[in-house]
């Protein structure tokens, strides 16, 4: 079988923009729209030559990126140029049509090929994709490799190649190649389970991967089993009849149609500040980003729960090149990235603040920290109670402060480690107009901790949301003597509106790590949109019995 994806624009509300503040003292200090200021002051240092400390870039606050802003656009090296040049300051900003002259999805042509015994057990898989490029820069993704890694299968074999075309770079965007590579393996494996006659939940679960193949490593924890069981009880699954065109609300065919879903779980490198103020308040600090995904409240959060002090009293700092050390925010791993380094800071914290408290209390000098507990900003050895805030005060300096570096645990080398979803989805096609209307989604996730289930929600709804669009709308139409897309608006580029919008439920599955990470939490910005425009299609196909393999699965093809 062969799949196709057209070329995908990451579209955010807010369009990328610098704006350089030229110093009297040559200096720079800049704010840009990106996924990662240290990233950009770098780039900046190399290119035009200033040491890093006459560098200083901004971002407090970035209204959606999408892997936009993990390289920095070129806005931002021509209104560098432009300030250094005048020696004033200089604001540059990307109009819509021109947020579609960088990076993009690559087009991919995908062909699959599964053998099977009878009850289903995978023999062989074979996953080739074609992606493209520019012929001034390699740009690849890990397209294929979730095939080799989702299903247990003792003969699989993966190919990709890469075609260099007389087009601007392709750029990572949101769960970058597992959104395309999904497509292709969860459509395939539909188109499996109805030539085997087999349930399509059942099938996977009969090929259920205790390992991940591609590493021939355990999970440190996978609870996909549970995200079938959960999703389908959820949904409603055991109602649907397994023949094409079976189901009916009028004139409309109902399709329910499922997927799998898959994003590998990793952790940077990182490093976070943490400073007690003699007024008992603790300000947290790393210079990661907030793009819309909740980090400022996510990392309070932490901060707060490894402290011991109270939420209200905690601020955290992000968005500066001059904080402690970061890496881009993305590929859902600034949680356990940059998480993991907060805690770890405040809990350096902590044995400072039992060593002042020694210092200064004998009555305390043979506490151990296991021995001591700290809450409300107290500092508890049984029922003796020390001021956290009274500490800090005696200190010359009016605060304590530390900064670790935090990096992945030696124990996750022996383990694979992955987020997991289930994706169930029940579309209406109109039986005259082919017009389809996604009705009900069910998503169940297995990330391990989710530290604010309601943040992590709102990051599914909005995957699901771009699911759809890859599945039924978005397509860069290219004008191929040009190599420009000409739909470049958001008139023309088409994504999903809130009419387009049915019930989207949902349900996070309790997973437990101790492996992953000390905060046991895997991410969850990428799994929502995998495997949605597979399920999406699986399930066109159970409502109408035509099998759509170029996506985006619009009415005239459907027709």
């Amino acid at each position: 079988m062969t799949y196709s994806t057209p070329s995908e624009y990451h579209n955010p509300m807010e369009p990328h923009a610098s704006t350089v503040l030229y110093q009297a003292d040559g200096s720079l200090q800049i704010h840009d729209k990106t996924q990662g200021t240290q990233n950009c002051q770098d780039y900046l240092h190399k290119v035009f030559g200033l040491e890093k400390d006459k560098i200083r870039v901004l971002a407090a606050f970035v209204g959606g990126a999408f892997g936009s802003g993990l390289r920095p656009q070129y806005q931002l090296p021509l209104a560098v140029m432009a300030a250094l040049h005048l020696k004033r300051s200089v604001r540059l900003t990307l109009t819509r049509q021109q947020m579609f002259t960088f990076g993009y999805r690559p087009r991919t042509v995908q062909r699959l090929r599964l053998g099977a015994a009878a009850n289903g057990r995978l023999l062989a898989i074979g996953h080739e994709a074609i992606g493209q490029t520019s012929r001034f820069e390699d740009f690849s993704e890990h397209v294929v490799e979730w095939s080799g890694m989702l299903y247990h299968c003792d003969n699989v074999q993966l190919t990709y190649k890469l075609v260099p075309l007389d087009v601007f770079t392709p750029l990572d965007m949101r769960a970058p190649g597992a959104a395309l590579g999904m497509i292709g393996l969860e459509c395939a494996m539909d188109e499996l389970a109805c030539a085997l006659a087999i349930d399509p939940v059942r099938l996977r679960l009969t090929n259920y991967a205790e390992r991940n193949g591609n590493e021939d490593k355990p999970y440190s924890s996978k609870e996909l089993r549970e995200c079938y069981r959960q999703g389908a009880e959820r949904f409603g699954w055991e109602s649907r009849n397994p023949e094409p065109r079976s189901m009916r609300q009028g004139r409309q065919l109902v399709g329910w149609g499922m997927a799998g879903g898959v994003w590998e779980a990793m952790q940077m490198k990182a490093s976070a500040k943490a400073r007690l103020e003699a007024d008992g308040s603790l300000v947290v600090s790393s210079a990661t980003t907030d793009i819309g995904t909740g980090t400022y409240t996510v990392m309070t959060q932490i901060a707060a729960e490894a402290s011991g002090i109270d939420v209200e009293n905690v601020t955290f700092l992000l968005g500066d090149s001059s904080l402690p050390t970061a890496p881009l925010q993305g590929g859902s791993f600034t949680v356990s990235s940059v998480g993991t380094a907060v805690q770890q800071a405040c809990q350096a914290l902590q044995r400072q603040v039992l060593e002042v408290a020694k210092g200064l209390h004998p009555q305390f000098a043979s506490a151990t920290p296991d021995e001591v507990r700290f809450e409300a900003g107290k500092l508890y050895v049984g029922e003796q109670a020390l001021s956290m805030a009274e500490l800090a005060a005696s200190q010359a300096s009016g605060a304590i402060e530390v900064q670790v570096d935090a990096e992945p645990d030696k124990k996750r080398e022996a383990y694979a480690a992955a987020t997991h979803s289930a994706v169930f989805v029940e579309v209406l096609v109109d039986e005259d107009l082919g017009t389809i209307k996604v009705n009900r989604v069910v998503s169940a996730v297995a990330a391990g901790r989710v530290v604010n289930p309601k943040m992590a929600r709102s990051q599914i709804l909005g995957g699901v949301v771009w699911g759809m669009g890859m599945a039924l709308q978005e397509e860069a139409m290219l004008d191929h003597t040009l190599g420009r897309p000409m739909n470049h608006s958001l008139a023309e580029y088409h994504i999903p509106v809130n009419a387009d919008i049915g019930d989207i439920d949902v349900l996070f599955v309790e997973e437990h790590d101790e492996i992953v990470n000390a905060l046991g939490s895997k991410g969850v910005g990428e799994i929502g949109i995998v495997g949605v425009p597979a399920a999406i299609a699986n399930a066109i196909y159970h409502a109408t019995g035509k099998r759509i393999r170029e996506f985006p699965i619009t009415l005239d093809k459907l027709l």
